[in-house]
Parts: structure tokens; C-alpha cells; sequence
């Protein structure tokens, strides 16, 4: 068969044969070897940057590696100066991949990966896909995505995404009107598998479950469906299980780096450990013990053109108790460090906290559609809502009484209703705002 995304790869100097022999090879180190194999790749990238970058060295202090403990941790805020200035000595802007971050920890900023670490980055995407039987030349994608809304933006998206075997539903507007054509197109589609940011799976899934529908029983093609960007509650995830009628698979990844984790098919949240080294650590940096919150900090082990070495992702995580060196399991993904809420009484929680407690009690009779919970103050907060009719006062009391007893009394709260919610630029809900 004629494989056009491995084509399309190779046309844009991404070698993709190179990188899955090579991905083949790490996957084939015995477990016993492989904390050596990590430490081994960890201190070659190190050294590569120390020799060869003078930002990264900058930053180190030092173009000697001594021990890896002292490395400093990376923020996005180091990296936001001009990307010349960052990149490896042999690298120039048009020999390397370059993108931007989307921006949704509040610090977005431009990136590269040589060539060759883009390629592994597809091999590793490739090889996790394929768990469910889903082959990027062949298997063809419903795509819920955002869109570049300018003229060339957009065209260069849609040529994208027919060497990628994906037809893509811009995810700006999602009105029942707009959701009905995109179930017109699972009727008349052979799609494979659905791929998209979880908020607006979700609300497909609830205008499903609204008309009694089980998409597999009008596409029956449907093999699997892979959120990503956005938490997934587990409450959603029984939805969107029973009304698209396949499995719902959770990823959790960044643009910058690779896929960090994906669930496999016996449920667990299998961390990337081929081209990644995942460390979770308390706000001295130093590492927490498996079982225990802390930081997510990343380190590509393959990047030459650009460092990104023990490099603050942003998101606070745990690590199971199971986990080994070569099997790292993610437990828990907390939410990001970004959108935490600090109380009056000097107390911080994650924000998602917040919209978990509120989720559970306005959604529970299908009204609502969805809604975010901004904090205006320490003790003020503001809830945007999507719904059919306006809360009651009866599901109001019963919100701020479970916030009160979940984190803290004496807050405040607004409630907005709202036609559609604000997303950002690439289409993303940010489920908890912090103004403060």
C-alpha cells in the first residue's frame, strides 16, 4: 500500500524509517539495563549543549557535567528570548522544526527540534497509536481541532491534514446547529478514530446522549477515540464511552516536547520513556517520592538543535508507586501550576478543584453544556455557563455549599450565563482562570 504520511514525513526531511528502527531498538532494552540506558542518553544530551550551545552553558554556568541534580530546573520564561539566540551551534532557524507553544500556561514562546528528534517524535506518536490498531497511512480521522483563520494559515492546515488521512471540524463554534452537520459527516464518513481537544469531544458526546444516540450505530467503522489537552473527568469519560460506543483513550503531551503519557490499553497512564526522561519534584527541585505530588519536569533526551533539559512543563503530576525505569506510570495529572487558587485564609488549591466540585452538581441533570470558574479576587469568583435554562437557586446553594465544604467558606460567587464560552486562539477551553 502506498504509504503517503510516511511520504509526506520524508519530503519535509523528517526520517521517519531511521527514527522507527531506532525507536525499535530503545523499546528492545531489557528493563534491567535501562536505568543505565537513561542515565547514559540524560549526560550525552547534557554534554552535547554544554559543547555546543552558549545559552544553555549560560545558564549552567559551567560547560562541565558533574551531577545531574545540580542542573538547574528550566522555566518557560528562560526560553523566551529571540530563538536564534537559543539554538545549538550547527542549527539555524531553516534546518530545524519550529513552532510555537499554544500559550495556555500563560507563557507561550517559540521552539525548534532538529530534524531527526521530530522524526523520533512521530515514531513514539506512530508506535502508541498503534495499541489500538490505528495506522496513520490508512486509518482515517474525524479531527477536533482548531483552525488558523487566515487564508494561507487555513489552506496549509487542510493540505496537512489530507496527507494525514484527517478530516478536521473547527471547534470555534459549537452549537447544536454545527454539531448536527458534523454527525451528518459521521454518517457518510468511514472514520477510524476521533482525535481532538477533550471540552469539545465532550459537548459532542452531550449532544449525543441529548438525542439518544450512539455513534458507532451510524458510523460503524469507529474504532477508538483519543482526547487530549484538556483534563478528562472520569464522569466524561463514561459519556463519551457509552454514546460514541469505543473506547476513550486519555493522552497528555506537549507541542515541545513529544507525547509524556498515554493511556494504554490496560488502563494505565504509561509515560513516555523512549525519548523522554520524566522527573517529579517539590518547589526546591528536588525529586518526590513516587505516590507524591510535585512538579513535572522534562527532559528530551534527543534534542540537539534546542535544550530542553530538566525543563518545568508547567503541570503538577504523581507518579505511581509501580512505576520503574522503563515502565513510568502517571498516576495523576493535578492540573497546571498556573492555575492554582490562593484563599483567604492563605490556602492555595488547584483550580480545577473548584470546577470539579461545580461540575458534579450543575451538570448532574444535562442543562448545563459546559462553563469555567474564573477567580476575580481572594475570596470572589466567577462562573460562565452554556446552558438550555438559567440555574436554579436551589443548584446555586447546593454549588457553594459543597465549595465550602470541599476548600473554604465565605467565598463569593457570580454566575454568568452565557451563548458560547471564550476559547483561546487554538480552539482549547482553560477550564480555571486565576485573575489575580
Amino acid at each position: 500500500m502506498f504509504k503517503l504520511f510516511d511520504l509526506s514525513l520524508k519530503i519535509n526531511g523528517f526520517d521517519i524509517r531511521k527514527a522507527q528502527k531506532e525507536f525499535e531498538q530503545i523499546l528492545g532494552v531489557p528493563e534491567k539495563d535501562y536505568q543505565d540506558y537513561i542515565e547514559k542518553k540524560r549526560k550525552e544530551i547534557v554534554e552535547y549543549h554544554l559543547q555546543n550551545n552558549p545559552f544553555y552553558r549560560e545558564i549552567v554556568g559551567s560547560s562541565l557535567f558533574e551531577k545531574w541534580e545540580n542542573l538547574p530546573v528550566l522555566t518557560k520564561k528562560n526560553l523566551q528570548k529571540p530563538l536564534a539566540q537559543r539554538l545549538s551551534k550547527e542549527y539555524s532557524e531553516k534546518k530545524v522544526f519550529v513552532n510555537k507553544t499554544s500559550g495556555s500556561s500563560g507563557d507561550p514562546f517559540v521552539f525548534a527540534k532538529d530534524k531527526y528528534t521530530h522524526a523520533l517524535t512521530w515514531a513514539s506518536n506512530i508506535y502508541r497509536f498503534g495499541w489500538y490498531g490505528i495506522d496513520f497511512n490508512s486509518s482515517y480521522q474525524a479531527r477536533f481541532y482548531g483552525i488558523p483563520l487566515d487564508r494561507v494559515g487555513y489552506y496549509k492546515e487542510r493540505f496537512k491534514d489530507f496527507l494525514s488521512r484527517r478530516y478536521r471540524f473547527p471547534i470555534f463554534d459549537l452549537s447544536d446547529k454545527i454539531l448536527e452537520s458534523v454527525l451528518e459527516h459521521f454518517k457518510t464518513k468511514k472514520f477510524d478514530y476521533i482525535n481532538g481537544y477533550t471540552s469539545s469531544i465532550v459537548l459532542f458526546g452531550k449532544y449525543l446522549q441529548a438525542r439518544n444516540i450512539v455513534l458507532t450505530d451510524i458510523c460503524p467503522t469507529l474504532k477508538v477515540c483519543m482526547v487530549t489537552s484538556e483534563m478528562l473527568f472520569e464522569e466524561d469519560k463514561i459519556l463519551l464511552e457509552k454514546h460514541l460506543g469505543i473506547p476513550v483513550v486519555n493522552e497528555y503531551g506537549a507541542s515541545e516536547l513529544d507525547l509524556i503519557a498515554f493511556q494504554n490499553p490496560n488502563d494505565e497512564w504509561q509515560v513516555n520513556a523512549e525519548t523522554l526522561f520524566i522527573e517529579i519534584l517539590d518547589e526546591s527541585n528536588q525529586p518526590v517520592e513516587n505516590g507524591k505530588e510535585g512538579k513535572v519536569v522534562i527532559t528530551s533526551l534527543y534534542n540537539k538543535a534546542h535544550p530542553f533539559i530538566r525543563y518545568e512543563i508547567g503541570d503538577v503530576g504523581i507518579l505511581d508507586e509501580k512505576s520503574c525505569w522503563k515502565k513510568p506510570i502517571l498516576k495523576k495529572l493535578v492540573g497546571r501550576t498556573s492555575d492554582i487558587a490562593i484563599l483567604p485564609s492563605g490556602k492555595k488549591s488547584p483550580g480545577l478543584t473548584f470546577y470539579y466540585v461545580t461540575k458534579s452538581i450543575i451538570e448532574d441533570d444535562g442543562n448545563v453544556k459546559e462553563f469555567i470558574v474564573r477567580q476575580k479576587t481572594l475570596d470572589s469568583f466567577e462562573i460562565d455557563y452554556v446552558s438550555e435554562s438559567e440555574l436554579t437557586q436551589q443548584q446555586i446553594d447546593e454549588i457553594e455549599k459543597a465549595i465550602s465544604k470541599y476548600l473554604e467558606p465565605g467565598l463569593t460567587f457570580s454566575y454568568y450565563r452565557k451563548d458560547v464560552l471564550k476559547r483561546t486562539a487554538r480552539g482549547k477551553l482553560k477550564q480555571f482562570q486565576s485573575d489575580l
